[in-house]
C-alpha cells in the first residue's frame, strides 16, 4: 500500500503511523521536533487568547517573535531534557519499587519542575535579549506564581504520565497539555 491517505487508511492513522516510525528510528530528533511545534503553538493561543479578552474592535497582529522563542525552547531543551528526565526516571525508580508512583512524582515535582521552570525563564529572557537585573526581576515577580500554577495543573497530568502512559509516549503527552501550559507561561511573561 502507498503512503497516500485512501478511504481504508485516514490521513490521522497515516500520521501516526509516520509518527511511530520516526519515534523508533530518531526518538530525541522527533520528540525534540514535536516539543518545538506545540511550545511555539502554545504561545500563538496565547496571543490569540489575549486579542479575544481585549475585545472584538481590537485590532493587533500576532507576534513572530514569541512563537519562535517558545518553538526553540521546545525543540532544544523540552524535547531533549524530557526524554532523558522521564527514560531516567524508570530506570531510578523501576515500577517494582514500593512506592514508585509517589516517588516518581515528588522527584517530579518536586526537582525537575522548578529548575526546569527556571531553565524556561532563563533562556527565555536570554532570547528576548532581557539583561540580568530583568530576569532576576521576572524571577522574582513571576517565577513563585508560576511554580505554584505548574503544582496545581501538572500534579494530575504528571501522575497519569509518569505511571501509565507509555514510555514512548510521555514526551508527546506532556507536550499537548503543554500546549495550554504554555499559553498560560506566555500570558504570564508580560
Amino acid at each position: 500500500m502507498s503512503g497516500h491517505s485512501t478511504p481504508d487508511r485516514p490521513f490521522s492513522r497515516l500520521l501516526l503511523h509516520q509518527y511511530l516510525l520516526l519515534l523508533k528510528k530518531y526518538p530525541i530528533l522527533t520528540k525534540s521536533i514535536t516539543s518545538g511545534i506545540l511550545s511555539g503553538l502554545g504561545n500563538v493561543l496565547s496571543q490569540i487568547m489575549e486579542r479575544r479578552g481585549k475585545g472584538p474592535n481590537t485590532v493587533k497582529s500576532l507576534s513572530f517573535g514569541g512563537p519562535v522563542r517558545f518553538g526553540v525552547f521546545g525543540l532544544v531543551f523540552t524535547g531533549p531534557l524530557s526524554h532523558y528526565f522521564y527514560h531516567y526516571l524508570d530506570k531510578l525508580i523501576p515500577s517494582n519499587v514500593p512506592y514508585s508512583q509517589i516517588k516518581r512524582l515528588l522527584l517530579d515535582r518536586l526537582i525537575f519542575a522548578p529548575a526546569f521552570l527556571a531553565l524556561f525563564f532563563v533562556v527565555i529572557s536570554l532570547l528576548e535579549g532581557k539583561n540580568l537585573k530583568a530576569l532576576k526581576d521576572k524571577m522574582q515577580t513571576g517565577y513563585w506564581t508560576a511554580l505554584k500554577m505548574n503544582w496545581k495543573v501538572w500534579t494530575i497530568f504528571q501522575y497519569i504520565n509518569i505511571n501509565y502512559v507509555p514510555a514512548q509516549f510521555r514526551v508527546l503527552f506532556a507536550n499537548l497539555v503543554a500546549l495550554f501550559w504554555y499559553a498560560y507561561l506566555a500570558s504570564n511573561r508580560r
